[in-house]
């Protein structure tokens, strides 16, 4: 006996409207609970929707390209208990069936390894705790719970969404789109048609960054409670192979989490160079020179790569005269030379200087600005000038020596990477690590795949990454 029910798009928190980026079955498919049958995207999270029966699909209403909404129909299916679990592969049903949605172990049956079950003298526990809610973090977290596991995701920021979308690619980009705008209307000159000297309100523009980013971590936080992710703010650091300690500065707490399995999702932070003077905070990092205190009239850039020349393209636009030393002979080192000599032949255009083969020996605060002292490759001295403000853009360092790792067994070496196999363990098998902090490249969508992976092998299905295939 079966009865026809429609499949629509859940509440997707404060998310309007998701285009459908992937559907994964088709009318005459059976399905199990939990299987995922559309992929859908809004902003920068992908989210997989669950049938919520057993059964056979008997239609779909969408395809890839579709905006839907809350409530929009995605597909229908025949609700028949036994059907989806006798028509699937064996091991597809037993790992979609035997997911634990408790604190208790799970197994994976891609390579045999039993995790153990969390300890119960601490202040929660869980089947999978992943630390850092970044683009890899929060994809792991949410796939690990599409798959019926119980879920807890760390995060250091106030926010959801890691460096990233607070402090990283997604600012910037809003601060870039305003760049943009600035240039190609200074551009149309050529075209005969004159526009006035753009007036730049400081405060608004640092309101419309904020906003873009409140839109895209507020959503986050509606994808998060839509799959009872339970979220703890603070700084994770491991006291245990099963435990781990989060504190909270902003409100002095501070909780101990028991954990049958992990994933490592912490992250990077920019490079320091030592003997620079910190303590003036004319001398800024990225998450910085993100935060829009002013407009410098001079700014100097150590670092020709691609954050350094993001954000002197953004302070150019605003009116700051722009310089930027790199070491390397030549701009985002490791980049095709191909694709970056049209760069570097428009950005001397809009930059004051560029340094190439120089570095910074030194930075002294003085009265009228930031003295930098630079010199050659081969270190023969090279001038000396003066600037507003000096950002430091030198590249980023990744953040394992700051968890602890070491405590549950984790190999971490000098330089605060973790070590992984093609399914993301480390050499503790039931601890994985992905993103910034199991090495290069550091990009967005590399982290999103290994949260994938680390996550299906995580609920005991067959996983692994191939950086071949990222979409």
């Amino acid at each position: 006996m079966s009865e026809s029910r429609t499949i629509a798009l859940p509440d997707m928190g404060d998310i309007d409207t998701v285009e459908v980026i992937e559907v994964l079955v088709s009318a005459g498919d059976t399905v199990v609970e939990e299987q995922s049958i559309i992929t859908v995207e809004s902003d920068k999270a992908s989210t997989d929707v669950p049938s919520p029966v057993n059964g056979t699909i008997t239609s779909v209403s969408v395809k890839v390209g579709d905006k839907v909404s809350v409530g929009s129909e995605l597909a229908a299916v025949d609700v028949d208990s036994a059907a989806g679990v006798t028509a699937v592969d064996s091991a597809t049903s037993d790992a979609a069936n035997s997911q634990s949605t408790t604190s208790e172990a799970v197994a994976s049956s891609s390579t045999g390894v039993t995790a153990p079950a969390p300890p119960t003298d601490t202040d929660m526990q869980t089947a999978l705790v992943v630390i850092g809610a970044g683009p890899g973090g929060y994809t792991a977290a949410f796939r690990a719970a599409d798959l019926g596991m119980d879920v807890i995701l760390i995060e250091r920021y106030p926010n959801l969404g890691g460096v990233c979308l607070n402090v990283g690619c997604i600012p910037s980009k809003a601060l870039l789109h305003t760049a943009a705008i600035i240039d190609e209307a200074a551009d149309m000159q050529a075209h005969g048609v004159t526009f006035g000297e753009p007036q730049i309100d400081i405060d608004k523009l640092r309101h419309f960054k904020e906003g873009v980013i409140g839109q895209l971590t507020d959503g986050l936080a509606g994808l998060a409670k839509q799959r009872k992710v339970t979220v703890v703010y603070g700084d994770a650091s491991f006291t245990g192979p099963n435990t781990l300690q989060v504190d909270n500065s902003r409100d002095g707490t501070s909780k101990s989490i028991g954990f049958s399995q992990a994933i490592i999702a912490a992250g990077s932070q920019s490079i320091r160079i030592p003997g620079l003077p910190y303590e003036d905070d004319r001398l800024m990092d990225s998450t910085g020179a993100l935060e829009l205190k002013d407009i410098p009239k001079r700014l100097l850039i150590i670092g020709g790569g691609i954050i350094g020349l993001e954000m002197g393209c953004v302070y150019a636009a605003l009116g700051s005269a722009v310089s930027v030393v790199e070491l390397s002979p030549g701009l985002m080192p490791g980049a095709d030379t191909d694709l970056v000599k049209p760069l570097e032949r428009r950005l001397k255009k809009k930059f004051e200087n560029i340094l190439l083969g120089n570095k910074v020996t030194a930075i002294e605060s003085t009265d009228a600005g930031l003295k930098a002292v630079f010199a050659t490759a081969d270190d023969q001295p090279a001038g000396d000038d003066t600037y507003d403000r000096v950002l430091l853009a030198v590249g980023r360092t990744p953040n394992g020596n700051k968890i602890n790792a070491t405590a549950a067994g984790v190999h971490v070496d000098e330089r605060g990477f973790i070590a992984t196999d093609q399914q993301q363990r480390t050499n503790v098998a039931h601890i994985f690590a992905i993103g910034d902090i199991v090495g290069q490249p550091m990009l967005a969508h590399k982290a999103t795949h290994e949260g994938k992976t680390a996550a299906e092998v995580a609920a005991g299905h067959k996983a692994w990454f191939d950086p071949m295939t990222i979409p």
